[in-house]
This record gives C-alpha cells, structure tokens and sequence, in this order.
C-alpha cells in the first residue's frame, strides 16, 4: 500500500529568482497526464517561475526530449519534470516501459548539469492514477514541482 507522501514537502519551498524549468508530458493517458501537468504549473505559477511544456507520444520518448532540449540552443533550463503515466495492462509491456523511463531519467541525473524530475505515475489500474491527481494522495504534479524547486535551490547552492 502507497504512503499518504511526504507530510512536509510543501514546507520550506525555497523562493527562487529567475529560475525557468521544462515540463516534458506524454500524449499517452492525457487525462491523467494533464491534471499532472496542471498541479505542477499551478504550483510553479504561485512560486513566479516561468515553465514551458513539450508534449512527446508517451514514456518511453520522455528522456530523449529533455536530452535534446538541454543540447539545444534553447533557453537553458534549471531543471526538467518529466510527467507520464504508466497503466499496468495485461502483457509485459507495463514493465518494459517503466523500465526504460526510469533508467532514461536515471541517466539524465548522471550526465546533465540540471536536475530531471521523475514525476511518471506507475499504477495498476486508471482508480490509483485518479488517486494521485488529486485525490487522497494529492496531486504528483504539484509534488513534482516542488521537487524541482527544492534540487534548483540545491543546485544553485552546490555551484557556487
């Protein structure tokens, strides 16, 4: 059974000046996906820093986009937040792509100089989903939001 998440993680959100961050959300399950999304722009409105989204097919494509964002000549983030959901379904296809979204983000936290948010929903039926967009175990969006705000403080602090 899930906890009911972190008690204490909207305590203490560090003010941040001029900080810019990338969603990257999948078409895949857009009405879970968007509530996500939602919460976390709300979230980062309310905190006055400036997001952008891109919008990929599904999970699996969430990696090579934040990747290609920070190789390009774009606005440089201070951090991404991938945002997905992955539905348990009756083939091995759920475990594959978990797999691969998280090792992808797992390595984007290796190699790039700004951290990348897992904020990827992995349930076992669209009820947990609704659970965790709002419902008894708050939004994931918001939370992933906050997470970003929390590792730019982080990083700011540890590169100076």
């Amino acid at each position: 059974m899930a906890s009911k998440g972190n008690k204490t993680l909207n305590k203490g959100i560090p003010k941040l000046k001029d900080a810019f961050i990338i969603i990257v959300k999948t078409e895949w399950n857009s009405v879970i996906v968007d509530q996500l999304e939602k919460g976390a722009i709300q979230l980062l409105q309310q905190q006055n820093i400036a997001c952008k989204t891109l919008v990929v097919p599904g999970a699996v494509e969430i990696p090579f986009a934040i990747k290609a964002y920070a190789e390009s000549q774009q606005q440089k983030a201070d951090a991404f937040i991938a945002l997905g959901t992955v539905i348990r379904g009756d083939t091995p296809h759920f475990d594959y792509v978990c797999k691969f979204v998280t090792d992808g983000i797992l390595s984007l936290n290796m190699v790039l100089d700004v951290p990348s948010i897992f904020g990827v929903l992995t349930v076992n039926d669209e009820q947990q989903a609704a659970e965790r967009i709002g419902g008894t175990h708050g939004n994931k969006g918001e939370e992933a939001a906050v997470t970003a705000i929390k590792m730019i403080a982080l990083n700011r602090k540890l590169k100076k």
